[in-house]
């Protein structure tokens, strides 16, 4: 099996909810990163559509990426079919999650959508190097960091169907949660501002589906270590343009919006596009340099005349299908979703009331309305709010550089707290209904608590015996809470991580060494006993 010393070529993905995209360098010329931009023939671009198209049976991808999405409108009043998109939502926790066709699972969706890409990646990297691809290419994926040890799991079964892995459990993928990407990337554009060697800064990664935040202390050696937990939310740029959506199903009625949705999707997505061409990215929030502007809805989305009734129609046609968009109308769509992400911002500054800069990332931060909110909201609170240049590319180069140099992480602030099941002798108060006929009950055991700071390849180490002399294994599974405790393994908030188990020694010393070492993206676990000598294995680290 190869090292990571091994591998000549790193190269980031960063699989979005509306967009994505991926970069690479040699490991012979590491400041050399290129961020791929020839996306079928939209060349230019940094990032493509996370959408795919498919055939009647939802079987077999027609397209994806730009040609999947936004279609401009055709004089036929001729059906199409919808795109799936949105479809990296269904890896998080969030409630109400978009709809996919029915019967469709979304896993499907994220396996083709990395084949495709995946696809133009290998003929990237190929052609350009005279390499090995599933032995000397390191994969750094980016995640979100809300998502779990089961999102991590499903995505990486997905990376291996799509032919970018040559066994499931292959090293050459590493994940890096997106936060943490753009947090590596920005340290070194901090220099600018003279930080010195232990001031922190926070960098809020501002993307289409969601927003995720982390904070991080400058280290010697260009290291970063974090010092709070990371957070995120579901408030991206795309909800502005859901917000336009509502405010469009006021004019023309909310069922035309939603069977142009079902039937036209292309020419709802080219309208949803114009509307950021024109006015979304363009929008500062100073009511002096807005004008009012009008969108023809017959020319931009001339189905919504199709599905437009009653009232609705009577008052579309009074204005010829013409919109008027002023300052407070748009001002409507961005402050739900702006306010959002300044509560979270304040939240995370809860925890680190010295944080001295703040660096907005992501393709949402690029909105002159969102970065002077938040200057106005934070700049008397934080010495340097900073977005660096092309701050959608943030996330892509920063996961090639953690691939390039993983010691650049120091250490992480854990999001569970981690246990085993151990068995022990039955105490007065223990509940009675887990008393086992021999006396004893089987509780939790806190290895590593929720919040602590934990170095990379630090060993958190505990001494168990087995508890009786005709006992044969011992069982070491791992569970995780987001309690700081918990008594019993079987509790609501306990869930098992992994399980694993040794066996023991039938005479001499019994007892078991148990080690567990936070690597960089895993958890190693080791048993020793100076009789059967060490058993290792390892479990995935909930980023």
């Amino acid at each position: 099996m190869y090292k990571t010393n091994d591998y000549r070529v790193v190269v980031g993905i960063d699989f979005g909810t509306t967009y994505s995209g991926f970069a690479y360098a040699h490991k012979k010329n590491p400041q050399e990163i290129i961020v791929h931009i020839d996306w079928q023939e939209y060349s230019g671009r940094f990032k493509t559509p996370t959408a795919l198209s498919y055939d009647e049976g939802y079987r077999n991808v027609q397209s994806w990426g730009f040609p999947a999405l936004a279609k401009r409108p055709k004089k036929r009043r001729e059906s199409e079919r919808k795109p799936v998109e949105l479809f990296k939502l269904h890896l998080g926790k969030m409630t109400n999650k978009p709809p996919l066709p029915k019967g469709f699972d979304y896993k499907k969706a994220i396996t083709d959508y990395l084949t495709e890409m995946g696809k133009v990646i290998k003929r990237t990297i190929t052609d350009r190097w005279d390499i090995d691809f599933f032995t000397q290419v390191l994969i750094v994926l980016t995640i979100p960091a809300e998502f779990d040890d089961k999102a991590m799991v499903t995505i990486r079964e997905c990376v291996y169907k799509a032919g970018l892995l040559m066994d499931r459990f292959s090293r050459n993928l590493k994940f890096t949660t997106e936060p943490e990407a753009a947090a590596v990337h920005c340290m070194k554009s901090l220099k600018e501002h003279n930080f010195s060697i232990g001031a922190t800064f926070m960098v809020v990664d501002c993307g289409g589906g969601t927003v995720d935040l982390t904070t991080r202390k400058l280290m010697d050696g260009e290291r970063l270590s974090e010092i709070t937990e990371r957070s995120g939310d579901f408030c991206g740029g795309s909800y502005v343009d859901q917000e336009f959506l509502k405010f469009l199903g006021h004019k023309v009625g909310p069922s035309a919006i939603k069977l142009v949705k079902e039937n036209q999707y292309g020419q709802l997505q080219f309208m949803v596009q114009e509307f950021c061409r024109l006015i979304k990215m363009k929008f500062t929030g100073v009511q002096s340099e807005f004008h009012p502007i009008e969108l023809e809805l017959d020319e931009i989305c001339p189905a919504l005349m199709q599905y437009c009734k009653g009232e609705y129609l009577d008052n579309m046609e009074g204005v010829d299908w013409s919109i008027k968009l002023k300052y407070k109308d748009v001002k409507a769509m961005f402050d739900p979703v702006i306010d959002k992400i300044i509560r979270l911002i304040y939240s995370q500054l809860s925890s680190n009331d010295k944080c001295s800069a703040l660096i907005l990332v992501g393709g949402f931060s690029e909105s002159k309305y969102l970065q002077s909110r938040v200057r106005q909201e934070f700049s008397k609170k934080v010495q340097v709010i900073s977005i660096p240049p092309q701050p959608v590319t943030a996330i892509i180069k920063g996961a090639v550089q953690y691939g390039l140099r993983e010691e650049v992480v120091f250490d992480r602030v854990l999001k569970w707290t981690y246990g085993t099941d151990v068995t022990r002798k039955w105490r007065q108060g223990d509940p009675v209904n887990r008393r086992n006929e021999d006396n004893r009950i089987i509780v939790f055991k806190k290895l590593a608590e929720r919040g602590a700071q934990i170095a990379v390849d630090e060993k958190v180490t505990e001494t168990f015996h087995p508890y009786s002399p005709t006992q044969r294994s011992m069982g070491l599974d791992l569970y995780i809470t987001p309690k700081a405790d918990a008594n019993f393994c079987d509790e609501s908030n306990v869930k098992l991580h992994g399980k694993w188990g040794v066996n023991l020694p039938l005479t001499g010393n019994r007892s078991i060494l148990y080690n567990l070492t936070f690597g960089a993206v895993e958890i190693g676990v080791t048993a020793y006993n100076p009789v059967i000598g060490e058993c290792k294995t390892t479990f995935e680290l909930d980023l």
